[in-house]
């Protein structure tokens, strides 16, 4: 696992300094080793932490022929029999037993069909020398990430947004547009980030760039097909499936450890690797604690096991880290204890294995679960009536019935947005100051994945759009970022394209049943671990932020922040303090709408304001 930035343009500038800024700033990714590789067109600057072919797989590495350079960020699983084949199909011979020189060799024969054939996880980029020319690509799902933009006529790109700083042709400035969008879905769901000008690869696609223009082609197009099997069929399938994917991702010449929640994704995954140590962490809050879970499950399978209680105050001293690392405004409160969790691990090993996409994959969500008397309530009931009724539920304290009340306003496809809905389209423009309100509905960002889906069931609609747009740009961002924030190779053995071929085949009466997620994924894992783990439901990484502020010294944190001057440019702060006074005497729960404004704020001024 490493980090790359680069910039393909002339100007008159220092290349070899403006290069090493570029990657110092991104030194968290790679404190092992550095390396550059400069010309009168390119400049690729890299870092390296250390995992596979410790001694041989400094980057970046050169063709034999001297005609192509590569960074690549990730980890190739089937590398070894890509290598064999080019030896033995093509007559290629290696100087390093590296994945990035299989990479490297790949292109070299295949060209552009390069990364439809690599299975891990990767972010990379080749440059041929001769023809002065790019391709890149990023991994099925995004697990890696790729930034990229073009201003001033030179090209950036890398895998942080905020290696662009240094340059001297980097225009720093807000996207007006995805702010709205920020508020609604609690991250950047645009394929621009809030960087004006700065975009996101989109996962499993790949980008050529030739004559200063930029082509994005996607070579990975997920798609569902139902394959006949029985129960029985399906659970040996996915327990075979994730079985070799665990193998794979255990790859590495250091040692690979494990995180572990109360939750069936990650014990799963611990529980065939038996690794040397697991860890978690929680909060010293009622009803906010896994600690205990995770320890019992370690000593039933005899694993070492570390875990760390969060304080309130470490919480919210921590918040601008959280920000600054994450690139953009990221308002998940789970980033924040997966960097304590990061920091913990990284302690003891360079590598851990999780539990993110077997959700996504494999019906994971209670969202999923259709709705029962949904569909006839949207039938008798009143458009404005509904609605009027989720407005008053959205502002009261948790209550049963509140859940369908708030999503059985609209049909799905206007009513979904996946696994957090900070507030709608009205709030967001009534919140927001003239010069960032926008046109844009949340229906404009959802609306093409629910077409191409349309006539699959409404539990695989969901899954489909959450594969596209929380997955990479919530769950995964902030996997990446808080792990690689302490030098710490995050790897995913549910996010890989053997597993998938298996998911998408998968009757979702298999995935969905009554009350039950994951039901022939819970059987598999029966297999491995005790059935208290296997049907326990998902809990996440739960953040007492709400009772922390009903607490006097953070509402008075939380308010002495929000009522700078500066903050005024952005919001109606008459309003947000409407919102914290009445959640702090818990007259309606305002916490994730406070939570996602006040992430904003923070990484406004780490960004703008500080640096």
């Amino acid at each position: 696992m490493c980090g790359y930035a680069g910039f393909f343009g002339t100007g008159q500038y220092d290349r070899n300094q403006v290069l090493e800024q570029m990657s110092e700033i991104i030194a968290h990714r790679g404190p092992d080793s550095a390396g550059s590789f400069v010309d009168d067109y390119v400049a690729l600057g890299f870092r390296r932490l250390s995992i596979i072919d410790l001694a041989g797989g400094s980057q970046p590495i050169h063709s034999a022929d001297g005609r192509y350079v590569i960074v690549f960020n990730g980890e190739i699983y089937n590398y070894r029999e890509i290598r064999k084949e080019l030896i033995e199909q093509y007559g290629r011979t290696f100087r390093t037993d590296s994945d990035t020189e299989v990479i490297l060799q790949a292109y070299q024969v295949f060209g552009n069909e390069t990364a439809s054939r690599l299975r891990g996880m990767f972010s990379f980029i080749i440059y041929d020398k001769e023809r002065h020319t790019l391709y890149g690509a990023r991994d099925y799902f995004g697990i890696k990430p790729l930034y990229y933009g073009k201003m001033n006529d030179t090209l950036f790109f890398g895998s942080e947004i905020k290696s662009f700083l240094p340059h001297p042709a980097f225009r720093k400035e807000i996207n007006h547009e995805a702010v709205k969008m920020y508020l609604i879905f609690q991250y950047s769901a645009l394929p621009e980030t809030l960087f004006k000008g700065i975009f996101k690869l989109t996962p499993g696609s790949y980008f050529t760039y030739e004559d200063g223009v930029f082509t994005q082609t996607k070579y990975f197009d997920p798609t569902y097909e139902t394959t006949q099997r029985t129960l029985e069929e399906t659970v040996a399938a996915i327990d075979k499936t994730v079985l070799d994917s665990v193998e794979y991702h255990q790859i590495a010449d250091v040692e690979v450890g494990s995180f572990l929640s109360a939750g069936v994704d990650s014990s799963y995954i611990a529980s065939t690797v038996k690794p040397m140590k697991t860890y978690t962490v929680g909060f010293g809050v009622g009803g906010f604690d896994e600690t205990t879970y995770a320890r019992d499950l370690s000593e039933i399978l005899h694993m070492k096991h570390a875990s760390k209680m969060i304080s309130a105050d470490e919480f919210f001293d921590i918040l601008p880290q959280v920000q600054y690392h994450s690139d953009e405004p990221h308002a998940n409160l789970s980033a924040v204890p997966l960097w304590f969790l990061a920091e913990l691990a990284a302690k003891d090993v360079k590598v851990v294995l999780s539990g993110e996409g077997a959700d996504e994959m494999f019906g994971g969500y209670e969202f999923y679960i259709p709705s029962k008397g949904g569909n006839r309530y949207q039938k008798i009931v009143p458009y404005p009536v509904r609605k009027a009724l989720a407005k008053a539920a959205s502002k009261l304290p948790h209550f049963k019935g509140q859940a369908f009340l708030q999503r059985n306003v609209e049909d799905l496809k206007n009513s979904y947005i996946g696994q957090a809905f900070i507030m709608d389209n009205e709030q967001a423009d009534q919140l927001l100051k003239p010069a960032y309100k926008s046109k844009m509905r949340y229906q404009d960002v959802t609306r093409p994945y629910f077409d191409k889906v349309k006539d699959c069931d409404q539990s695989r609609q969901m899954m489909f759009l959450d594969m596209h747009l929380w997955l990479p740009n919530d769950i995964l961002l902030k996997a990446d970022k808080m792990t690689m924030a302490h030098s710490l190779e995050l790897r995913v053995p549910y996010l890989d394209r053997e597993v998938w071929k298996l998911a998408r085949t998968i009757d979702t009466k298999y995935e969905i049943e009554g009350m039950t997620t994951k039901k022939a994924f819970r059987k598999a894992a029966l297999s491995h671990i005790p059935k208290e783990w296997a049907r326990r439901k998902k809990l996440g990484f739960l953040v007492p932020f709400r009772v922390w502020i009903t607490e006097e010294k953070y509402y008075t944190r939380v308010k002495d922040y929000i009522n700078q001057d500066w903050c005024a440019e952005f919001f109606d702060i008459d309003l947000l303090n409407t919102w914290l006074d009445e959640h702090y005497h818990k007259k309606a729960n305002h916490a994730r709408k406070i939570y996602t404004v006040y992430s904003f704020l923070l990484w406004y001024e780490q960004y703008f304001i500080k640096r």
